[in-house]
């Protein structure tokens, strides 16, 4: 018996006591839904998953699909073996290097194997000594490790190298959000922090055609699809704003044009949130990034939601942090191409930095609020990735 598994481990479930079944089953659940399309089993020894019966040729897609499976530690690919001294150091004798520093590194799930962990390293490294002798030992700071893990079902899972997980919580285990997304660098990296926490999310993108082209939502059409790698799925709502950006312009001071879309934003947002199940609005607002950023304006934006939380996971990043998690989630380089949302139509030369809120509230008081917000959500269609 000799057959290639790939070995998930996951991160914060282990500490969820009594509902940690849960988490769990959410977890392979997630697992499952990354893998569609792949001939495979994921079966569930104690404390880890081990996925089995794929295609050996497409384990890299495999690892790449779990890697972004958010709960997920680590990963390794594996041999899985007969749980025998044999077959495991045949194991190790294929995959080991042939000069450098080594270690080996045992887990004994099943207690009734005859040797203990450290007999069991001590009995693999003499053996792999003896034929490899160019080999040196180093517990400390060794060049490779080689883990044996054996398992209670007669088994062993024999491997070298851990690549990093996602990490994080399991989506779907922390409700839901609406997540606004804008075709820039920051939005859909709060979005992938809100996931990385649990949380499923949908997206909503607002537009202002023809001030905007095809272009600008065909951009943020493959965010939605590069986050949907990430969070199992996503649903889009693509929202027209034109005509309410057309009666700001028309009907209140220009500098406030900013603050008042966004209160519009926010009014649609809630709306749309309580109709999908959504609880809460996610944002990518950093604290004093850009004009509107201000805690004046959070504040004139938060004044028109009335029943859920606001949430900004990216309240306290700089730029450059954004910038550097925009890379690593693959977001960046679609982000920044040269198509512009509906936040650069009828831009002031001077927006408000600290809006007064009830000089605010004055300003709007001469649009129909209701009748605009209707006018958009009759706009609204639906992409899903």
């Amino acid at each position: 018996m000799k057959e290639k598994v790939i070995i998930v481990r996951y991160c914060e479930i282990h500490l969820k006591g009594k509902n940690r079944g849960y988490f769990e089953q959410v977890f392979m659940n997630n697992l499952e839904k990354a893998l569609t399309g792949i001939r495979h089993e994921i079966r569930r020894p104690s404390g880890r998953y081990v996925v089995e019966n794929f295609d050996a040729e497409r384990a890299d897609e495999i690892c790449e699909r779990i890697r972004k499976v958010f709960g997920v530690h680590t990963l390794s690919v594996g041999v899985k073996v007969e749980a025998d001294l044999d077959a495991i150091f045949a194991q190790i004798l294929e995959i080991s290097p042939d000069e450098g520093t080594f270690k080996i590194e045992t887990n004994r799930a099943d207690k009734h194997f005859p040797l203990d962990s450290m007999e069991i390293n001590r009995e693999l490294g003499g053996r792999l000594l003896g034929k490899k002798p160019q080999l040196q030992v180093d517990v400390k700071t060794p060049q490779t490790v080689l883990h044996v893990d054996i398992r209670e079902n007669g088994t062993a899972l024999v491997f070298e190298g851990i690549v990093k997980g996602a990490g994080g919580m399991p989506v779907g285990t922390a409700g839901k959000g609406m997540l606004l997304l804008s075709g820039g660098i920051d939005s859909p990296v709060a979005g992938y922090m809100i996931a990385k926490r649990g949380m499923r999310l949908e997206g909503l993108h607002f537009h202002s055609y023809p001030y905007t082209n095809m272009q600008a939502r065909e951009k943020v059409e493959e965010l939605a699809r590069i986050l949907s790698g990430y969070t199992g799925g996503m649903t889009l709502h693509i929202v027209s704003v034109t005509h309410i950006q057309e009666e700001i312009h028309k009907k209140c001071p220009e500098e406030m044009m900013i603050t008042l879309l966004r209160r519009f934003m926010m009014r649609i947002a809630e709306r749309l949130s309580k109709e999908t199940g959504a609880q809460c609005i996610v944002t990518g607002e950093s604290l004093g990034q850009v004009a509107s950023q201000t805690i004046e304006g959070m504040t004139s934006s938060n004044d028109v939601v009335k029943d859920m939380p606001v949430l900004r996971p990216l309240i306290g990043f700089d730029k450059t942090e954004i910038i550097e998690k925009a890379r690593m989630i693959g977001t960046y380089e679609t982000s920044v191409l040269p198509y512009e949302d509906c936040c650069t139509v009828f831009l002031p030369k001077h927006p408000l930095i600290k809006p007064d809120l009830h000089k605010v509230r004055k300003a709007e008081a001469v649009l129909d609020v209701e009748g605009l917000i209707e006018e958009a959500f009759a706009s609204a269609e639906t992409a899903v990735f």
